[in-house]
């Protein structure tokens, strides 16, 4: 699903590997972890007894030996099919995990160590908590956090991204990904993982389909398959004697066709391949889950947290207008506001004294430049410059402003709060400006919401999923911005164990949660969210603690993980509701042909006008074979995913694939009567 992967849908190597792959699968120790595919060897190896030995069971009739090759061609095709259907898959994964392996030469290391001494080693001899400097041009040999330096690091060998991205020490971007390149300065790095467990490990492992575990749901579906599996056979022992006490003689290698075209082999050849398709599609997303379980998990996903700044909005607050307090030109308030910025290296800074010399290009700044500069802290929050002649000018959080004019005797203006306010009710960050204990207005910050993302809120609402902001704005415009946004509902002045409170809340009421983040704050909710999804820029601590990274960083990638659960499960739901509704035309091919020379009255349900009872048996054989190669596309690229309730999307699936699924096998068994009816006369069956 990302552009930057190739999503072409087989090569010529994926296809030759699959087909060599499709034969060695045969093996019964492995056929039989696939219970319905494993029914169908057993009958392809008795078939074949029958058509060496025919009267190895008892049957006295020489000419059926033809008609039992036929079948037995037919099931080994089948059962090759299906083999082939999983090895596509899992094919384009080792396709990819060998592009991932690129990244994995065999790279040196300049360990340091405590006395300073540097010493050139294989990157496989590092251990976790062993510091490595990586200068220009080299490969980080490990996953690690930077301690020291600041560098450019090209990512572009995970990512696909070709634009370096900054890494330093401190702070939530100091994580860096084995296999990446320092592209200029360099870093000293501490180890954050043993050889064979960093990110890009997993990654392959997870791709070639090594740490593939089978899901909840697609353990429920095998067992479900399994019943129906179970129910046929007995159904079919039934019907032996029946058909002997009706007089009606019918061959072994027709029950055991019969048993196969009614057990559901159509999604039991295409199950596995789903699931490793769906694992392929995340990891093309440039997203690393750690278990097909935690991609399964964002198909039922209910409700999702989600972070403001850098999720829901860029982030980057910039300066939008100048509010004076009465009394005050809005000229003076300019003036001082790009007094108080000029040494201000933040975005937020750099935006104030953009717009201020726009708004006033005759502004002298001057004789400001010698002033000292006092930096935000924390705890005073606010900033500004004191002059040489004694002036101090800040400018900061309204309360801080507000506090420090009272300290020296000041007074507050009347329509300074509405101001704040107003500010505020817009989504907006309010900064106070104050010169000595006079107070000149407020700098209107702007956050803007990113486009698109009321619509995608609206489609999450379509099917069901709740959005929750989690914001450390105050209320006023905690709730302005989550009514632009479009979200469900929102968490002011939210600190991190609010966010757990949050999500226990909802996992509380039987709901599945989803989340991001990427500091080490973020670890203890991230871990338990049923979805978390960390950052590939965050902490150790973080992508630790989730089961899902994504690389690209991109906290809104969220919103479509998501829809990648929800088209895994739609299409495991929708070739099965196939695949069962397949079995309804099979049972007026076998069933009337297997009974309608003794029973002529069973001729009424031949409504497809079948040819002859081999003939029919056959071509529900072939139809059933030819099925899975044909819907193998379809289970790797998924159903096509649109945002709609779950009565909809029952009812949409329920006509699609339940009627089609009763329609196609008509038409396809009819066509193939008409093929083969001919070609039987000749050979005499």
């Amino acid at each position: 699903m990302s552009k930057k992967k190739n999503s072409k849908f087989i090569t010529k190597d994926i296809l030759r590997s699959s087909v060599i792959n499709s034969f060695i699968k045969l093996n019964p120790k492995y056929m039989i972890k696939n219970p319905v595919m494993f029914v169908v060897e057993v009958g392809f190896f008795i078939t074949v007894l029958l058509s060496i030995f025919p009267n190895i069971f008892g049957e006295s009739v020489e000419d059926l030996r033809l008609y039992n090759i036929v079948v037995s061609v037919i099931l080994f095709i089948t059962v090759l099919f299906a083999n082939f259907a999983e090895a596509v898959a899992e094919g384009r994964g080792k396709a990819q995990a060998e592009t991932l392996k690129k990244t994995q030469k065999d790279t040196k290391a300049r360990i340091v160590y405590d006395d300073g001494t540097e010493e050139i080693i294989n990157a496989s001899e590092l251990k976790k908590g062993d510091i490595v400097l990586v200068k220009s041009g080299e490969i980080i040999p490990n996953d690690g956090e930077v301690i020291d330096g600041i560098a450019s690091v090209d990512e572009s060998a995970i990512t696909g991204e070709s634009a370096p991205v900054v890494k330093e020490s401190g702070g939530d971007f100091a994580s860096v990904t084995g296999g990446t390149t320092v592209a200029s300065d360099w870093l000293k790095i501490i180890i954050t993982s043993s050889p064979g467990e960093s990110f890009l490990d997993k990654m392959i492992n997870m791709v070639e389909g090594a740490s593939r575990q089978k899901t909840p749901n697609e353990i429920a579906l095998n067992t479900l398959l399994v019943s129906l599996t179970i129910i046929f056979l007995i159904v079919i022992v039934t019907l032996y004697p029946i058909a002997a006490y009706c007089n009606v003689d019918i061959p072994i290698s027709t029950l055991i066709a019969l048993t196969v075209c009614l057990i559901p082999t159509t999604i039991g050849g295409l199950l596995s391949a789903i699931g490793i398709a769906g694992m392929d599609r995340v990891t093309r997303f440039n997203v690393i889950a750690m278990s097909g379980k935690a991609v399964e998990a964002c198909g039922d996903v209910d409700t999702m947290i989600l972070d403001k700044t850098g999720t829901i909005t860029y982030g980057n607050r910039l300066a939008s207008k100048f509010i004076p307090v009465y009394g005050v030109s809005e000229g003076e308030l300019i003036k001082y506001s790009v007094a108080s910025s000029l040494k201000d290296d933040t975005p937020e800074g750099k935006s104030i004294v953009e717009l201020g010399t726009t708004l006033d290009n005759k502004l002298d700044i001057n004789k400001f430049y010698d002033a000292t500069f006092i930096e935000f802290t924390a705890q005073t929050r606010m900033s500004g410059i004191d002059l040489e002649d004694g002036t101090k000018i800040r400018k900061g959080a309204a309360d801080s402003i507000i506090k420090y004019v009272k300290e020296q005797n000041g007074s507050i203006p009347d329509d300074l709060e509405n101001s704040v306010n107003d500010v505020s009710k817009l989504g907006g960050t309010p900064l106070v400006v104050s010169v000595d204990n006079k107070i000149l207005g407020v700098i209107y910050l702007k956050d803007t919401v990113k486009p698109g993302l009321v619509e995608r809120f609206a489609r999450l609402r379509e099917i069901g999923i709740k959005t929750i902001m989690c914001t450390g704005d105050n209320p006023l415009t905690a709730a302005t911005i989550a009514q632009e946004a479009g979200v469900d509902g929102f968490i002011a002045e939210c600190k991190p164990e609010d966010k757990i409170e949050a999500i226990k809340k909802e996992q509380a009421e039987g709901k599945i949660v989803a989340m991001t983040g990427d500091g080490t704050n973020d670890a203890p909710a991230l871990a338990q969210a049923n979805v978390g999804l960390a950052m590939n820029s965050g902490t150790s601590a973080a992508k630790e603690a989730a089961n899902m990274v994504d690389l690209d960083s991109d906290p809104t990638k969220i919103l479509e993980v998501v829809e990648i659960g929800k088209q895994l499960l739609i299409t495991r739901g929708s070739l099965t509701t196939f695949s069962i509704a397949n079995d309804v035309a099979k049972y007026f091919a076998i069933i009337p042909a297997i009974f309608m020379i003794v029973i002529p009255e069973m001729q009424i349900l031949n409504i497809m006008k079948l040819a002859t009872p081999e003939s029919a048996i056959l071509s529900a054989l072939i139809f059933n074979a030819i099925i899975i190669p044909a819907l193998i596309p379809l289970a790797m690229k998924g159903v096509k995913y649109k945002p709609m309730s779950s009565g909809k999307m029952l009812a949409k699936n329920m006509l699609i694939y339940g009627l089609g699924g009763v329609i196609t096998p008509f038409i396809g068994i009819k066509i193939i009567d008409l093929i083969i009816n001919p070609l039987l006369k000749i050979i005499g069956i």
